[in-house]
Order: C-alpha cells, then sequence, then structure tokens
C-alpha cells in the first residue's frame, strides 16, 4: 500500500559494501535464478488454463528476482497463496499492481490510455514465488508440488466448510 509519493535512491555504505562483495559471484547468482524460473515454469506449465506462466521472448534472457504466477479469474488467488503460506512458501504480491488505485497516486494529475483492465487483473490475480540462488531443486520441486496439490484439491478451500477458490 502505497499512501505517500516518494522515492528513495540513496545506497547506505554498508549496502554498497555488500553490493561490491556479491558482484564477484554475479555469473553464478545469475545463472541460478535463471535454473530456478525455468525448473519453476517447466513443473507448472501442465496447470496452463489455471494459471497464466510467464512470457519470455525469444530474445529475452531475464535474471529474474521471482517468478509471476497469474491465477485463472476464477480461481481466488488469495487461497492459493494462503494454501502456499501454510506450507512454508513465502509469496508476495506484484508491488503496488495499478500504481493509480495506490492512496498516494489517486490524485495525481496524470493521462489514462484505456481502461488499465489488465493492471487490474495483475494486480488481482498475480503473485510472485521466489527464485533465490540457494533454493535447490529439491526446495523448488516442494514449490511446484504444492502449486500442483492445490489445483488437485476437490474444493479448495482455505477454512473447512469455506469453499473460497472459484470466484466466479
Amino acid at each position: 500500500m502505497y499512501s505517500n509519493i516518494g522515492y528513495n535512491l540513496k545506497v547506505t555504505d554498508m549496502q554498497a559494501a555488500i553490493g561490491l562483495v556479491q558482484l564477484t559471484r554475479v555469473d553464478e547468482v545469475v545463472a541460478r535464478r535463471r535454473h530456478n524460473f525455468w525448473r519453476l515454469y517447466e513443473g507448472l506449465r501442465p496447470l496452463e488454463g489455471d494459471i497464466v506462466l510467464p512470457v519470455v521472448l525469444p530474445k529475452g534472457d531475464p535474471s529474474p528476482f521471482g517468478f509471476p504466477i497469474t491465477v485463472d479469474p476464477r480461481i481466488d488467488r488469495n487461497a492459493l497463496t494462503a494454501h502456499l503460506e501454510r506450507a512454508g512458501i513465502e509469496t508476495r504480491m506484484v508491488f503496488g499492481g495499478n500504481i493509480l488505485r495506490q492512496p498516494g497516486y489517486r490524485d495525481i494529475e496524470r493521462r489514462v490510455h484505456g481502461s488499465l483492465e489488465r493492471t487490474d487483473r495483475i494486480m488481482r490475480d498475480t503473485f510472485f514465488v521466489g527464485v533465490y540462488p540457494r533454493l535447490t531443486d529439491e526446495m523448488i520441486d516442494y514449490v511446484i508440488d504444492k502449486v500442483h496439490e492445490f489445483f488437485r484439491a476437490p474444493v479448495l478451500r482455505e477454512r473447512e466448510g469455506t469453499p473460497l477458490a472459484l470466484r466466479r
């Protein structure tokens, strides 16, 4: 939630020192993040239809910080993320989502092209799981299994007797 417009562009001395040390292993970190990203991609591909996987353009070679998952509009993202969190898997929402829906940006002067329905959809239906370089293949497989487990449930529930996953 962004209640005010602001910027924090300064790097502390400690952050700069850590960054310099991390630069010595940047190739290793990038390679492992890519490995984890593609392992998640392949493991979740059978769920296309219930989820939308990220698109990587043919000339793209991203160094991802996370793996975005967008659920079909009939699925409640919060039910899925609650299922993952209960399994010990951290999730994150997509930052501010449609920034124009944030209180700090509501009254700014702006020009909007179109309805912004896609940004609203991302804000409502998308979340991230991590691709941290120290995640092992076993950990990534656990994430994949828990996402599949959610979609295998005959009635997707957050609390006993309370169907939540089917939104529409």
